[in-house]
């Protein structure tokens, strides 16, 4: 449970949430009034607030230490990239919700507690379907499990009682993404020659019909060394000349989480306009965070 909390946490709009945390915390400090627990809000206050502006300040710095890589050039590792997202039939799937054609969503249904009148998440869902970019050097797939999504588009809908908040990236939108790049089959495929004939000669052997009529040269119903030499050396011969043609073959990009746990972000969002974004925001976070520990150091010495 912690596990996918934690998860589910990466995934979120940082800014968001870490906004949603002083306003929780301030309405109960207000609603407390002056004593412990207000204290002790106050102190949250501060703390969220440098966990917060270590974030954000990590995330700008990650944004500017790394150049963005052409995908058709892209080096296999930790890279950033950006690319129009395919409008293809094949790429797009249909937001459950509102029924829109795009490449990502995630949306959250809200219903009304009759008692406090306050709204309650009943439901929520993110797709995990992979989509396709091409920024003119080659294209390359994007798995969005597990992804920091900013900047997708905001609906927001009324029914029947309930709200539903829906997070959308649309098809032939420039998408930035910056993750662990790697290529699948092609140059980059993983060929073992000895499994590989080993797993041809068992195949031939299934047979040992068709296998003498191919290999007993000398006519005498068995296949003596010399001649399973021969048949391994073609065995040999005929991989070699299958992996050539795999290893010729376009491998298939992917961009992914990284497996070491480093940031995986996938924005609508420029990579300048995204630096420029979690700076302003490393700064209000400061700013909270120092707010909340001169109000704390105001209030113990009331």
């Amino acid at each position: 449970m912690v596990i996918w909390g934690l998860r589910k946490l990466r995934t979120q709009d940082l800014g968001a949430f870490f906004m949603a945390c002083y306003l929780g915390l301030f309405f109960l400090a207000v609603r407390a009034g002056p004593g412990r627990v207000a204290n002790l809000c106050v102190a949250a206050v501060a703390l969220v607030g440098v966990l917060a502006w270590a974030a954000a300040l990590r995330r700008a710095r990650t944004i500017a230490n790394l150049a963005t890589s052409r995908i058709g050039s892209a080096a296999q590792g930790y890279v950033e990239v950006e690319g129009r997202a395919s409008v293809s039939t094949d790429n797009l799937i249909v937001s459950p919700m509102s029924g829109l054609p795009c490449i990502w969503y995630r949306y959250r249904v809200y219903d009304k507690d009759n008692r406090d009148k306050k709204w309650r998440e009943i439901d929520s869902g993110t797709s995990s379907a992979t989509f396709e970019i091409d920024d003119t050097t080659g294209a390359c797939r994007v798995d969005p499990d597990h992804a920091e999504v900013v900047g997708a588009e905001v609906r927001t809908s009324y029914r029947a009682g309930t709200k539903l908040v829906e997070e959308l990236l649309f098809g032939g939108r420039l998408i930035y993404v910056l993750g662990e790049f790697s290529t699948i089959g092609g140059a980059q495929s993983a060929l073992s020659l000895r499994e590989d004939v080993s797993a041809l000669l068992s195949n031939w052997k299934e047979d040992p019909a068709a296998l003498r009529r191919r290999f007993d040269l000398n006519g005498d119903g068995t296949i003596d060394p010399s001649e399973w030499e021969q048949a391994r050396r073609l065995a040999l011969k005929t991989v070699e000349r299958n992996h050539r043609a795999i290893r010729q073959q376009p491998g298939i990009h992917m961009v992914r989480a990284p497996g070491d746990g480093r940031l995986f972000l996938l924005s609508a969002l420029a990579p300048h306009r995204l630096r420029k974004r979690y700076v302003l925001w490393s700064l209000l976070h400061l700013a909270t965070a120092l707010g909340g520990v001169g109000a704390l150091i105001k209030m113990l010495s009331i």
